[in-house]
């Protein structure tokens, strides 16, 4: 008889798992979604995202297949892609997101994924997020929308800081005329990390893999741990979202697709060495050139199984807020919550995926 992944114990998890890649997830089944009428449409188009805290969305290919998409399709160029509305489904950094919105594209909001990627790394001199006032931070881009300044800004406009007028930003490459892939690669990584250590900057951010990789060099000090330090480690920093007119036409479809990532999220908490395996066998280069463990590692440490206990939209309003003190964005809370979310879905997947 055939279980959904919600009814699954670790050892039968176990038992179904398959060696090797995406076949492995090819026996997770939708369960109740056998008795749902079809999607309106079998092609999806899902967006890269350079890190590997987003492995749900990759690992999800095959239950999305399960769910009646024959034609998935994993797009780069994402910050591009989104402002254009090329795309139907992304997990984006919600801080970029929330720009996006305010600057009116087409992003609603449906579910929260995780908690926790984003690592502020400092000189040791530095012991508050206040002390940054006058320092050098690197970043990929100084534009709203590169996460890791977006993120930075957040941090600052916290503690009353004005991160226009009281940080000195600079790009290690500059960035223009570059997407947002060319701009946050690995190379750049390496740079900011190098930098760090020379005493030439006084901070910058990372995410998985690379923030366990560079926190192992014992190189300056985590001064914000968005996993651990609170208020950050109250909300989700990555998120489910859609493409407003995808939501629209497809309802089922997006229904469908939503329940995919987070049955994905499952995996990743459940089997984060399978899961990272996956990514490298993949060829992913933010997996390919990093150390394994430290892929494993920064699954691990990720709550990928608690998307039910945090609130979404507590998560949106936050960081809205924390946007518009950085002057970032012109929309209140308010307008960003009303116009860039939609609930329904995953009300009802709470109801049918039980923890």
């Amino acid at each position: 008889m055939t279980k959904s992944l919600d009814q699954w114990d670790r050892r039968e998890f176990l038992g179904r798992m398959a060696l090797g890649g995406a076949a492995a997830l090819v026996g997770l089944r939708p369960g109740r979604a056998d008795a749902e009428p079809p999607p309106e449409t079998t092609k999806l188009r899902l967006l890269e995202i350079p890190a590997s805290c987003v492995a749900p969305q990759y690992i999800a290919e095959e239950l999305l297949k399960a769910e009646g998409f024959t034609d998935v399709q994993y797009l780069g160029g994402a910050e591009e892609a989104i402002a254009s509305a090329k795309f139907d489904i992304v997990v984006p950094f919600l801080p970029t997101a929330i720009v996006l919105i305010d600057t009116g594209a087409p992003v609603v909001f449906l579910a929260g994924e995780h908690i926790g990627c984003v690592e502020l790394f400092a000189q040791n001199s530095i012991r508050s997020l206040r002390d940054l006032k006058g320092r050098t931070v690197a970043v990929y881009a100084k534009h709203p929308l590169s996460p890791d300044y977006n993120f930075i800004s957040c941090f600052a406009a916290f503690v009353g800081l004005d991160p226009r007028r009281d940080i000195q930003w600079l790009e290690p490459t500059p960035s223009a005329g570059r997407t947002s892939e060319q701009r946050e690669t690995q190379d750049t990584k390496q740079t900011m990390m190098r930098l760090l250590a020379e005493g030439k900057i006084d901070a910058f951010t990372l995410g998985p893999p690379a923030a366990q990789e560079f926190r192992a060099q014992k190189i300056g000090r985590v001064l914000v741990n968005s996993g651990l330090d609170r208020p950050w480690s109250q909300y989700f920093c990555c998120m489910v979202a859609g493409n407003r007119e995808f939501i629209r036409r497809n309802p089922i479809a997006t229904k469908r697709a939503l329940r995919a990532i987070l049955k994905a999220n499952q995996v990743c908490a459940l089997e984060p060495e399978r899961v990272a395996k996956f990514m490298v066998d993949k060829g992913y280069d933010f997996a390919r050139r990093t150390n394994y463990k430290y892929i494993v590692q920064g699954l691990r440490e990720l709550p990928y199984s608690k998307w039910r206990e945090y609130n979404a939209e507590d998560a949106v309003r936050f960081y809205a807020l924390r946007l518009r003190e950085a002057g970032m964005i012109k929309s209140s809370p308010q307008k960003i919550v009303a116009h860039g979310t939609d609930w329904r879905f995953l009300n009802e997947l709470k109801r049918e995926l039980k923890a």
